[in-house]
């Protein structure tokens, strides 16, 4: 499974990419940079939640 999201991790970055080079404008760029922290961020706390225990070991 780690496989597979490094795979789509590295599509999505190149779409990203491709799409940025493609904005003309400024703004536009600034709110794409915005969104792809956003959703890094909320990736991020997800395997942070995923990770974590679920309560102490019975």
């Amino acid at each position: 499974m780690e496989d597979e999201d490094i795979a789509l991790n590295s599509v999505l970055g190149l779409e990203l990419n491709r799409v940025f080079f493609a904005v003309r404008e400024t703004a536009n760029k600034q709110k794409i940079i915005e969104f792809a922290r956003e959703v890094l961020q909320r990736e991020r706390a997800k395997r942070i939640d995923s990770a974590l225990p679920e309560g102490p070991a019975s």
